[in-house]
């Protein structure tokens, strides 16, 4: 990777975007007043991974927005990974992407060849998902913040969504966890160049395919693996839905180096606020090493699908689609939303 320490010397919060507490979050948006429109679908009321308005009866339309600062060093790949993980949500609402504007934080002073790239990294993200970009805002911040506003469109009666998990259901994870601790690392200057490209590589690819892959099922419930962790997002679909999630911890697959850095402190602050907001949902039925239970709340930038379809349809997506691996299944409502076994 090109310019070494340039991106992220500078940002505040190490590793992975910082998310605001999700204790503090769910306080604030319960004081929001909501006012009835029967087109839209899901609102800001749930804990869906974007918004979605119906417009027509076979038309609907979702919107979602996400940017945080830079988590690697080269500016075009910080620009391709930001808008990856933009239009995560979209796909896991099981919509297609269509257009785009771009937000922009950057010092006054800074280099606008950085600039350059890091929209050029975003418009080639972009271009390769066939999303249009339309424009954008940009304000003058000390501190580098990049991200994009997502359209994208649904059929009304095909959204995917965190509240239909059904018991008896698999459960279907497509990419790896581990991202946080290693940007986490890499700002540390302890990350190995080879277990940072794998990492890159990972948060580079889009979930189109895995949406694709995903819709030729009978999916019950999908959410997208982000700021919050695997248990975090988890908990979200489990509480939507009224049940629990039994994930084989076993099964869970790490990025290269992940469980090295993690055991040896390379955490992000996020990953701390999710242990705190989210550990009282979980049950542990067996010794976990600490490492291993970290990264169940280690922050994902661009992370993968989770997925609730039937059994019978689980081997077949894990066998179409690379990477994609069964963790768990969904039980009945237990005593905690989540069983790691």
């Amino acid at each position: 990777m090109t310019g070494a320490k340039r991106l992220t010397a500078n940002v505040k919060a190490a590793g992975c975007a910082a998310k605001l507490s999700p204790k503090l979050l769910d306080r604030v948006l319960a004081s929001i007043p909501r006012w009835p429109d029967e087109n839209v679908l899901i609102g800001f009321d749930t804990a869906d991974d974007a918004g979605v308005y119906k417009l027509t009866a076979e038309i609907a339309m979702v919107q979602t927005v996400d940017f945080f600062p830079p988590i690697v060093d080269d500016p075009f790949t910080f620009g391709g990974i930001a808008a990856a993980n933009a239009l995560s949500d979209v796909y896991a609402m099981g919509g297609r992407a269509v257009s785009s504007l771009s937000i922009v934080a950057f010092p006054a002073k800074g280099d606008m060849e950085d600039l350059e790239e890091i929209l050029k990294g975003g418009a080639e993200k972009m271009r390769e998902a066939g999303c249009s970009i339309l424009g954008g805002h940009s304000i003058a911040d000390d501190e580098i913040k990049f991200g994009y506003a997502v359209t994208g469109l649904v059929h009304p009666e095909r959204i995917k969504t965190n509240a239909g998990a059904r018991a008896g259901d698999a459960l279907v994870f497509t990419k790896r966890i581990g991202t946080g601790v290693i940007s986490t690392a890499l700002k540390r200057g302890i990350a190995g160049e080879q277990h940072v490209a794998a990492s890159v590589e990972q948060m580079l690819t889009l979930n189109r395919r895995a949406c694709e892959e995903m819709l030729r099922f009978d999916v019950h419930g999908c959410t997208d693996v982000t700021g919050f962790g695997l248990i975090g997002h988890a908990r979200e679909l489990a509480v939507a839905s009224g049940v629990t999630l039994e994930i084989t911890v076993d099964r869970v697959q790490f990025l290269p180096g992940a469980v090295d850095y993690a055991r040896r402190g390379a955490l992000a602050g996020g990953l701390r606020n999710n242990r705190e907001f989210a550990s009282c949902a979980v049950e542990i039925a067996r010794e976990i090493p600490a490492e291993i239970e970290d990264l169940f709340y280690d922050p994902q930038t661009s992370g993968g699908l989770l997925i609730a379809l039937p059994e019978r349809d689980a081997a077949e997506l894990e066998r179409a689609l690379a990477g994609a691996c069964r963790i768990g299944r969904v039980l009945e409502r237990g005593l905690k939303p989540i069983r790691l076994i």
